[in-house]
């Protein structure tokens, strides 16, 4: 059963760039290999993921090993949330469930 972060990012991704009817997204697809998300898109994502979370996604944080796949974000979710103790409301085990 996905987490419910990792259930969350998911939908948000399908919902606003994955514009094929027929096209599926796995949750360790890479979003660069895949064209889904563009510069616009990168900054539509920090903000839905800022916004949703109650974080704050630093430049430095703002590479592919972050916010480059589904499983990727909710990992990086999960770092964040241990070096804050929470997340937006998300008790740190929450969170840390929600790493792959």
């Amino acid at each position: 059963m996905a987490s419910t972060i990792t259930g969350e990012v998911h939908n948000f991704i399908v919902a606003n760039f994955l514009f094929a009817p027929d096209a599926v997204l796995n949750d360790d697809d890479s979003f660069l290999d895949q064209g889904l998300i563009d510069s616009t898109g990168i900054l539509e994502l920090v903000t839905f993921l800022e916004d949703t979370y109650g974080i704050q996604i630093t430049e430095a944080e703002l590479v592919p090993d972050n916010l480059d796949s589904v499983n990727r974000i909710a990992a990086y979710l999960a770092r964040k949330g241990r070096q804050a103790g929470k997340v937006a409301g998300f008790a740190a085990t929450q969170v840390l469930q929600a790493a792959p």
